[in-house]
């Protein structure tokens, strides 16, 4: 083919080449657009990597992270039956989430299995109590379950630039609707402080910037522990940079007033 009846086809393949490109980037954008937190669908979970487990057919939950392997205190929570959120066992006959996780009703816990679909000890709630302005709920369970139990932090127990672990079964990358993408054992990833703010409910809450992992949804509810001892409850998150968690302890007069501890 002469030089002059090449040129219009090599300039038509490049133009092309370069049309896909910008779709593709567009594509990424649209996305990776954060959204505010929530239960189920909307809630809070850590992003992924692409590479897998040794089983060769499931993500792994966190980029850099990696899944859990202890937390006995860790408890699943469905309603009706569906997965939705994560939470702590913090005493006996008592659990630790987000208010936003509860609005359901018909709440069942998985309590102290690292695989959310067996093992460990199932109970189901029988009371809810809801802080009137922070995002935090306390559940009663109908039964006592033996397992150690989250210990809770009081103020000076996390500060501003401290590396702390935050815990869930939420949603493994972003996929649309959270709800299908949820990670059947704990993951945890490691964020940084970044210093107060408000929770979902204008509660008194803990900000902190993606570290090697950042909350998503279905890991609403879940703890944020800071040197041993639970400091937060998973409230919102934009999924690329920014989580928050409720401070819990500014409100660890109201955990005693109700459950004890």
């Amino acid at each position: 083919m002469r030089i002059t009846r090449l040129l219009p086809t090599l300039i038509a393949a490049l133009l092309a080449t370069l049309t896909f490109s910008t779709a593709a980037v567009a594509e990424n954008r649209s996305s990776g657009a954060g959204s505010g937190a929530g239960s189920g669908s909307g809630g809070v979970s850590v992003r992924v990597a692409t590479d897998t487990r040794a089983s060769g057919d499931e993500q792994r939950p966190i980029i850099g992270g990696g899944y859990a392997q202890s937390g006995p205190w860790a408890a699943r929570l469905f309603s009706g039956g569906r997965q939705t959120c994560s939470s702590t066992i913090i005493a006996p006959t008592w659990i630790l989430t987000a208010r936003h996780c509860v609005s359901g009703g018909q709440l069942s816990f998985r309590i102290g299995s690292l695989d959310q679909t067996t093992g460990g000890t199932t109970a189901n709630g029988t009371q809810i109590y809801t802080h009137p302005s922070a995002d935090l709920a306390l559940v009663r369970l109908d039964r006592s379950v033996s397992t150690t139990y989250s210990p809770l932090g009081r103020p000076g127990s996390v500060s501003v630039g401290q590396t702390v672990q935050v815990y869930g079964w939420g949603a493994t990358s972003r996929c649309g609707q959270e709800i299908n993408c949820q990670s059947r054992y704990l993951k945890y990833a490691n964020v940084i402080v970044s210093g107060g703010c408000r929770d979902a409910y204008n509660g008194s809450a803990i900000c902190a910037r993606r570290g090697d992992g950042i909350t998503a949804g279905g890991d609403s509810g879940g703890p944020m522990m800071a040197g041993g001892v639970q400091v937060g409850v998973a409230s919102t998150s934009d999924r690329q940079t920014t989580t928050a968690y409720t401070n819990v302890t500014q409100y660890r007069s109201w955990i005693q007033s109700i459950a004890g501890v």
